[in-house]
């Protein structure tokens, strides 16, 4: 299987963003109106959904190059769904629509999937961030996947937004991340060390018809041959630009960071799939208050110390990329909250309206930035 040729650490940004009614805060089934009248958009794709669309970046050296590319794209769907009283927001979930409810693009992929899968398949109502970072030889590519599953479930943690789904507060962070596992080729990815065994994974795999193209293994971390990148895809997607290229950052600097690492000889961290297993369901369940284990040895560190003690030791490289204002920002999320933990005070003090959720989800897109909750004092507004 050819891993296609890529400048080491580039970096490119997909965001999964909601069409909301303005009137009843559900979303609306408009995306291929919205995308007839963007087909010659380079940044907008569609998506499983029609509640859904997509905004993309180009391939860049600097977060920075891949934020100015979403915003031209968010842009240009305002200014289609302004007309029609749809508002674009984000989070994981949407806190109150219906699964059942949510009209399928017509593709073949798609009615494929649904088919097959049936009743998870029409659960598939899950929005996600996803970020490639470009890798210069293949050789890299597997241990460096191996090495990101060490702190992959805290990036999950800190993007986690979807504690609500079909009107329930789930009491997950994420419930995202334990509805997209049911699909069979998605969740935590096989640790293979050499680049054969996934070769001999993916053919099986064909040979089954489980799958017919390598992009059909949806895994929280996997190698993106025809791009010639990792993609990183643990994260719920993210409620504003400001948390976005926070979190873009961050996965830029780990991955390059890893990279460097293995070009100058020194063995990358791993952890055992069983320990990879129970970070991803404490992270889905806890949150920014989850412990998670930290290496092979089975020592755990609350989510919070590991990572503030990851954006220092990424500051150096953050520097080199670019990055290091955006990479900041993961202490914003720090002290204010991420976003699931909003959403729950927002609901705590409305009488647990998940239309407040909602609206509050509208004002963070249009904000760009996290607003205030029980985690910030009054003055505080936000960050800067």
């Amino acid at each position: 299987m050819d891993f296609a040729k890529s400048e080491q650490s580039t970096v490119g940004i997909e965001w999964e963003l909601q069409l909301i009614d303005q009137d009843s805060n559900d979303l609306r089934q408009a995306a291929a109106y919205v995308m007839e009248q963007l087909k010659d958009q380079k940044f907008i794709q569609a998506e499983m959904l029609l509640n859904t669309v997509e905004v993309t970046s180009g391939v860049h050296h600097t977060i920075a190059g891949c934020i100015e590319d979403i915003r031209v794209g968010a842009e240009a769907v305002r200014e289609v769904t302004d007309p029609l009283r749809i508002d674009i927001a984000s989070a994981g979930s949407h806190p109150f629509a219906n699964p059942a409810y949510q009209r399928v693009t017509d593709s073949d992929r798609y009615a494929e999937l649904v088919n097959r899968t049936q009743y998870w398949g029409r659960q598939m109502l899950l929005f996600g961030t996803h970020v490639h970072v470009g890798i210069d030889r293949r050789e890299k590519v597997l241990p460096i996947i191996r090495a990101m599953l060490t702190r992959g479930f805290h990036i999950q943690a800190l993007s986690s937004s979807s504690p609500y789904w079909a009107g329930e507060h789930t009491q997950y962070a994420s419930n995202r991340a334990m509805v997209f596992q049911q699909l069979p080729t998605s969740g935590t990815p096989r640790q293979f060390e050499q680049w054969h065994e996934l070769e001999q994974y993916t053919s099986d795999l064909k040979k089954t018809g489980v799958i017919e193209h390598f992009n059909e293994v949806r895994w929280d971390i996997r190698p993106s041959p025809g791009w010639g990148t990792i993609e990183t895809r643990v994260c719920d997607a993210n409620t504003n630009i400001y948390e976005l290229q926070a979190i873009a950052a961050l996965i830029h600097c780990m991955v390059d960071h890893f990279s460097t690492e293995w070009d100058e000889g020194r063995e990358l961290p791993w952890i055992p799939d069983w320990y990879v297993a129970e970070n991803k369901w404490r992270a889905s369940r806890y949150g920014m208050d989850a412990i998670l284990v930290v290496d092979r040895d089975g020592n755990e560190e609350h989510v919070l110390d590991t990572v503030k003690r990851m954006v220092r030791r990424l500051e150096p490289t953050a520097e080199k990329l670019g990055c290091l204002e955006e990479l900041s920002g993961i202490n914003d999320i720090l002290e204010i909250g991420a976003a699931y933990q909003r959403f729950i005070e927002v609901a705590k003090r409305n009488d647990g309206s998940l239309d407040a959720v909602v609206e509050h989800m509208r004002s963070e897109m249009k904000a760009d930035k996290p607003l205030p909750s029980a985690f910030t004092s009054p003055e505080r507004q936000g960050p800067r």
